[in-house]
């Protein structure tokens, strides 16, 4: 297991997913990166919270599809 951190850039806190490695995980990175550009915010795969406090207040997502609405609303 991984997590998919969405972080705009100078702001605090995270928006967080937790997903597999693998094809998918790195599609659906893609196609947010696609979406929402790499200007504002920042994407990326961690190993586990905890061992990245500098991404902190963690917000959770339960759905791929909450996660993708909240990174769009990021822009």
């Amino acid at each position: 297991m991984c997590y998919l951190i969405a972080k705009k850039f100078n702001d605090i806190g995270c928006l967080a997913i937790q997903m597999t490695h693998g094809r998918h995980l790195a599609e659906f990175k893609e196609k947010l990166m696609q979406a929402v550009g790499t200007d504002t915010i920042q994407l990326v795969t961690i190993s586990r919270p905890s061992a990245y406090g500098e991404y902190e207040p963690y917000h959770f997502a339960d759905t791929e599809q909450e996660f993708e609405k909240k990174v769009i609303e990021m822009k």
